[in-house]
């Protein structure tokens, strides 16, 4: 008999549908009863390609006699955290006050009034090295809830006040400095790896804020070791196994130092970030790689993420058909059946493929040599190499697809959405790739149409609904999307939206006392705190993007309100950011911004002449990271309106136009890519 979470429509609340625990949605009706029949409650919170997720529902939820447990004790509620990330953000702070640690899946335990008093993640069904039993863990909290009540009770009432202080920590805001930059840069140097690029021991999450941090550190200082240690991560992550060799994109992290086993869940805000950092280092270095990357990736989005309706989905589950990761390893005895012998071994050998395999007896696919020396060894060009090696992936990707393939959970999110907005208009502008702005352009115009209703957003759409109230990062990442959008399309009616979605912003999330952001509006659902992040997870922290946004907004249409607020988050945050950049890349990358003297960049003509797409091409083809740029067709009075530094730009003699200020201070508008490249420090492009 399917429990309450039958009809729900997120897949992972759904895949818990026919557990014997009896699950309720997050609600009233489940605090109403736990009110009622004075029972503590357990929620759980995970998502649909969380793999250690699915061990514990596997393990307990699915167990009839722990299930009996649950229920005799507990009101148990479910809850996505990709639906309810306000929900997830809140309990995982008091989880990692309660026990210095948190991930998923989350189990914590509340009193009928919402508040936590104990919790944990992972609990397998019996004792298991220090980790206690499950059912253990059920009847100790519930014994301790029933007889030592006002101790529980008293104990969840500080961690409250705990968490309501962490909202306005007493920080002392500080006028941005660009010395606050450096002393970022050289706080990150003691995390990072030497030896396999990227930040910390195991688990290696690829990081791409810190990364992109580097890189503008490497712009704006000249810095070539913070170069190098992009290249280095970004090297070692394409060739590892965390980058799926055979079908692009890259899996969640990996559980070890060297990137070569991951945890196989691939999701849309680790491919959409990552193939933006790809394209910003094909930009800064002018590494043909980075740029394969960048588009492998995005066709990977394009090919298994993107539904018919022009939306992004998700997520793609770790697990499939024969445990995790079965969709994606390979034995020697199956590359030869679908390549022959001798395509076999020289793939085998590229891909490090052996017969004892690296993870549970076959091979995760990766590259452990250089390329040019498997070439050598088999008498080959690199050209002659990649081009064997790309006939390879293309027979063995459609093997592969006749496997059975992980869940997708097709739920589209805003923020993840806008997060795909941005990468692919970037990459569309940086390698003249105007297919990549038409995706853009479909994605946000379904947003617009399917989850905007003129002044608010909503979070998530599935199965043709548009659900929950808009968190702040979904109005901070779309907006992002949008203004790169326009940069690629250069039709102001994104620009429109963006000045809507910061108005909402300011007038639905500011906290006006500290100066800062709260990640649910105003007229949300009252919890027992009112959440609010400046750290970063998988995603851009909320007050991050959201800075972030304002300062290119406030940039390009020289409104002072939209760069003072985004200026007082920094300022509230400088300190932290600064002593703890591997937490807050977001806020760092907001933060270089502010501090860039960033290039406004105006252009008059047509973009289907010549003449205006080479200017353009001078301004794209460079990584110019604190900019903005506008276009204005010639007699298009609307850009004007919309965006007012195109007022009074005039094409000179006729000629395609760019007008370059910086600060408040105009240089003499040119018509020559040349001079253009010079006015902005720039090369000039290769035709």
């Amino acid at each position: 008999m399917p429990n309450r979470l039958a009809n729900e429509k997120s897949l992972y609340l759904r895949q818990h549908a026919d557990n014997p625990v009896d699950w309720y949605p997050w609600g009233e009706e489940a605090f109403r009863v736990a009110r009622e029949q004075d029972k503590p409650i357990l929620l759980s919170i995970g998502y649909s390609s969380c793999h250690w997720c699915h061990v514990m529902e596997h393990e307990c939820f699915e167990n009839p006699e722990i299930a009996k447990i649950q229920n005799e004790l507990f009101v148990n509620i479910k809850v996505d955290r990709e639906e309810r990330p306000d929900l997830d953000e809140l309990y995982m702070n008091a989880l990692q006050a309660m026990t210095g640690s948190g991930g998923w899946p989350l189990n914590v335990f509340l009193t009928p009034d919402g508040k936590p008093f104990y919790g944990g993640t992972y609990f397998p069904p019996e004792d298991r090295g220090q980790l206690p039993a499950w059912p253990r863990v059920l009847v100790a909290v519930a014994q301790a809830y029933r007889e030592r009540r006002e101790e529980v009770e008293r104990a969840a009432d500080d961690l409250v006040q705990y968490l309501r202080q962490q909202t306005r920590p007493p920080l002392t805001p500080n006028s941005l400095r660009e010395q606050f930059l450096d002393e970022a840069a050289r706080n990150l140097v003691p995390h990072y790896d030497r030896v396999h690029g990227g930040f910390g021991d195991a688990p290696k999450f690829p990081s791409p804020f810190q990364l992109e941090f580097l890189l503008r550190t490497y712009r704006r200082a000249g810095a070539p070791r913070a170069l190098e240690m992009v290249l280095q991560s970004l090297t070692a992550m394409a060739r590892g196994g965390i980058h799926d060799q055979i079908g692009g994109g890259f899996h969640r992290y990996a559980v070890d130092e060297a990137w070569l086993v991951p945890h196989f869940e691939k999701m849309l805000y680790d491919n959409a970030l990552l193939a933006r950092l790809y394209t910003h280092a094909a930009l800064a270095s002018g590494a043909s790689w980075c740029r394969e990357v960048a588009e492998d990736t995005l066709t990977y989005l394009l090919r298994e993420m993107r539904g018919s309706h022009g939306a992004f989905f998700s997520a793609q589950d770790a697990d499939s058909e024969g445990g995790e990761g079965a969709y994606y390893v390979w034995t020697p005895e199956e590359i030869e059946a679908v390549l022959g012998p001798d395509e076999a071994r020289l793939v085998c050998r590229f891909f490090g493929v052996t017969s004892r395999g690296n993870f549970e007896g076959k091979s995760i696919l990766h590259i452990p040599e250089d390329p040019a020396t498997v070439a050598a060894e088999f008498g080959l060009s690199l050209d002659e190499l990649h081009e064997r090696i790309r006939a390879a992936r293309a027979k063995l990707y459609a093997a592969r697809s006749q496997r059975p393939a992980p869940a997708r959970d097709e739920k589209v999110i805003v923020a993840w959405n806008g997060l795909a907005i941005r990468a692919f208009a970037e990459a569309a502008t940086a390698f003249d790739r105007p297919d990549y702005a038409t995706v853009a352009a479909e994605t946000a115009e379904f947003i617009r149409t399917h989850l905007w209703d003129g002044t608010t957003l909503r979070h998530v759409w599935e199965d043709g609904e548009a659900r929950f109230p808009g968190f702040l990062d979904d109005y901070a990442d779309l907006m992002n999307g949008l203004l790169s959008l326009y940069e690629a399309t250069f039709d102001p009616s994104w620009v429109a939206w963006a000045r809507k979605l910061a108005d909402a912003v300011l007038d639905r999330f500011l906290d006006p006392e500290a100066g800062d952001f709260y990640d649910t509006p105003v007229d949300g659902e009252r919890l027992i705190v009112r959440p609010k992040t400046f750290v970063d997870q998988g995603t851009p922290s909320g007050n991050g993007a959201a800075a972030e946004a304002l300062l290119r907004l406030g940039t390009l249409l020289g409104e002072r309100q939209y760069l003072d607020h985004a200026t007082r988050v920094l300022e509230r945050y400088a300190q932290i950011a600064v002593e703890h950049p591997i937490a807050c890349g977001q806020l760092l990358v907001a933060m270089d911004f502010a501090l860039g003297q960033p290039f406004e960049i105006a252009i008059v003509g047509d973009p289907a002449d010549a003449r205006t797409r080479a200017l353009l091409r001078v301004v794209f083809s460079a990584y110019l990271p604190n900019r903005v740029v506008a276009l204005r067709r010639p007699e298009d009075d609307l850009a004007t309106t919309i965006v007012p530094q195109l007022a009074d730009r005039t094409a000179l003699d006729g000629m395609p136009t760019a007008y370059v200020c910086r600060q408040f201070v105009c240089q003499r508008p040119v018509t020559d890519p040349t001079e253009l490249a010079v006015q902005l420090g720039v090369p000039v492009p290769e035709h």
